[in-house]
């Protein structure tokens, strides 16, 4: 599986930059659809529905995650979502190197709004693939976390590149997964959405 992280450059233009966050949302689609075959979670033809679901909610200027995609195209009703989406991010997770912890508490984690304020590329990108920063301590600890593993390191790589790129220094930044309670409330509570 192809883990190559196109990067955001914060002195770019705005169509450099959405040119850039569309290849990070591609890489993230690319390497996810990887991983739900290698862990085999999804058939092909779920898979070409994930695909088609996910660019059709992306159209339609609806948040998506690939993971509760692939949940609902399976089935699963909302009282069982967080048991299924757990599972696929579970079954996502095997399927990397170092594989993402679950880190079950993100969702009591203040959200570091003048790290999106610095980084308002980041924070697009953020918003793009569900993957919050959960955490910024100045600008060398920072960590990030998401329903979808690959976002989550797709989004650490993306940080680690912007602050890298802004200050000269290699900041560590730590990629979690999340539940999918403590998702939904980062998603309301970084995004409104």
């Amino acid at each position: 599986m192809s883990t190559a992280t196109p990067t955001i450059d914060p002195a770019e233009s705005d169509a450099a930059a959405a040119g850039l966050l569309e290849a990070c949302r591609s890489a993230c689609v690319e390497q996810t659809l990887a991983a739900f075959k290698e862990a085999g979670l999804a058939s092909g033809v779920e898979l070409e529905k994930v695909k088609l679901r996910y660019r059709d909610k992306l159209d339609n200027d609806e948040p998506a995650d690939l993971i509760e995609v692939l949940a609902r195209i399976q089935g699963t009703d909302e009282e069982h979502m967080g048991i299924e989406v757990s599972r696929i991010s579970h079954g996502v997770a095997t399927a990397l190197n170092p594989s993402p912890p679950l880190i079950p508490f993100a969702g009591k984690l203040i959200a570091p709004s003048a790290f999106y304020e610095a980084y308002t590329q980041l924070h697009e990108l953020a918003a793009a693939l569900r993957s919050r920063v959960l955490f910024a301590e100045d600008s060398d600890a920072i960590g990030t976390g998401a329903l979808n593993p690959v976002a989550a390191r797709i989004m650490a790589a993306a940080i680690r590149e912007g602050v890298n790129r802004r200050y000269a220094i290699r900041p560590f930044v730590t990629a979690v997964r999340l539940d999918y309670e403590s998702w939904n409330f980062l998603n309301r509570k970084h995004f409104a959405a």
